[in-house]
């Protein structure tokens, strides 16, 4: 993400349906594996400019860490009483990483190079028994300018996403699509806009707050989707087979876990945010 996209989320996150709707779910599923406490850890790796963070710090010990100097001086001016962190992860977490009983990674994979390097060596890290929720935009058929303008290298399927962990001492307690019952709409502003070869929103983006009755709406329609999921993460199966984005929830088994990289028979990125070019036809 450069900057102009850095300053519309934290000009927007606080109301836009998209973020509120999210965090809801978040929250949903988090409590559902975590009953609040102050003194449970939350790691959100690639925490941008902090909200999503800072919706759980009132009943939970937040960390948060991203690369980005401009996202993590958003986040601390927005959130002063939210620990982040400017840096990598791992690495730059030090011991704070043996305390996590959930990392989030909410959306981060698809702005690397080598998604399965960044998985392995998060999951690596944490202690068995803890968490690791991972969401990450769904359905190549979406793409479109947003998405190289948030400078995503890819957007998944079901399967390449299960392929991260694959072999790895992770257990799936649920893999499953969201943001579905908005998919017809967003699928249709989103082929509208390739065709158009433009973005519906600002800063390069399809992001942009409706009037307030109609954002209320949308909001209320994705942030439904958590009953669902809570249900099928307590039943460990079912979900949506359809939508936006996906979301995983995995649990760290005993075990060695390597760190690995991206195999060569993986099917190459639609794009190259550091070219700036299209790499694979979809």
């Amino acid at each position: 993400m450069r900057s102009p996209q850095f300053q519309l989320h934290a000009e927007i996150e606080e109301r836009h349906w998209w973020f509120v709707a999210r965090r809801r779910i978040l929250r949903a599923l988090v409590e559902q594996i975590l009953p609040p406490s102050p003194e449970t850890t939350v790691i959100d790796v690639g925490c941008g400019t902090g909200a999503n963070l800072a919706s759980l710090a009132a009943d939970y010990r937040c960390i948060g860490i991203d690369t980005s100097p401009e996202a993590i001086r958003l986040a601390r001016k927005r959130f002063p009483g939210v620990h982040f962190i400017q840096g990598f992860a791992p690495a730059d977490l030090g011991r704070l990483i043996d305390d996590a009983r959930l990392v989030l990674m909410m959306d981060v994979l698809e702005h690397v190079p080598d998604d399965f390097r960044l998985l392995s060596m998060v999951a690596s890290a944490i202690r068995p028994g803890a968490y690791l929720l991972v969401t990450v935009p769904a359905d190549p058929r979406l793409w479109n300018l947003h998405d190289q303008s948030f400078g995503h290298y890819r957007r998944y399927d079901r399967d390449r996403l299960i392929d991260l962990w694959e072999g790895l001492p992770l257990k799936p307690l649920l893999v499953s699509h969201y943001n579905s019952r908005l998919y017809p709409l967003v699928k249709t502003v989103r082929t509208i806009n390739r065709w158009r070869g433009a973005t519906a929103g600002s800063a390069g983006t399809d992001f942009r707050i409706p009037p307030a009755p109609l954002n209320k709406l949308l909001e209320n329609a994705f942030a439904g989707e958590r009953h669902k999921l809570c249900r099928a993460l307590g039943a460990r199966r079912g979900g949506y087979s359809q939508g936006v984005s996906l979301i995983a929830l995995l649990q760290r088994q005993t075990g060695t876990l390597a760190v690995r990289n991206k195999p060569v028979e993986t099917a190459p990125d639609y794009f190259d945010p550091i070219a700036g070019e299209l790499v694979a036809v979809r």
